[in-house]
């Protein structure tokens, strides 16, 4: 019920957009983010909104490269990645939050979809 698409080969420097369309009741009122997971690493919170959409909240390994944003029915959130770097390279996937605030902790979120791949070529 939480798909993620988008992902695929980009050069360093390049750009992506992911999408996650979201089935669930729940999206529309929740706040929702996007983690990812390299290979041999622990899975990561990139990015995070509030369920209106003007609240955000970034990692600082991807601060001002990357911009989440969500559709006025709430129910798809797009991760917009510019500058893209070989450390970027990871499955990423989108998960709903708990309440409708914007989550900031891996354990203020209840659902997690597929992931799409992401690789990024130096």
């Amino acid at each position: 019920q939480l798909q993620a698409s988008g992902g695929g080969l980009v050069q360093a420097g390049g750009s992506l957009r992911l999408s996650c369309a979201c089935a669930r009741r729940t999206c529309s009122n929740n706040g929702m983010g996007w983690f990812r997971q390299a290979p041999g690493k622990e899975r990561e919170l990139v990015a995070s909104i509030g369920w209106r959409g003007s609240s955000t909240y970034y990692a600082d390994s991807v601060k001002g490269r990357f911009t989440v944003s969500r559709t006025n029915d709430k129910n798809t959130v797009y991760l917009q990645m510019s500058s893209l770097k070989s450390e970027d390279t990871a499955v990423y996937s989108c998960a709903v939050g708990r309440g409708s605030l914007m989550p900031t902790k891996e354990y203020e979120f209840q659902y997690w979809g597929q992931g799409t791949l992401v690789t990024v070529s130096s």
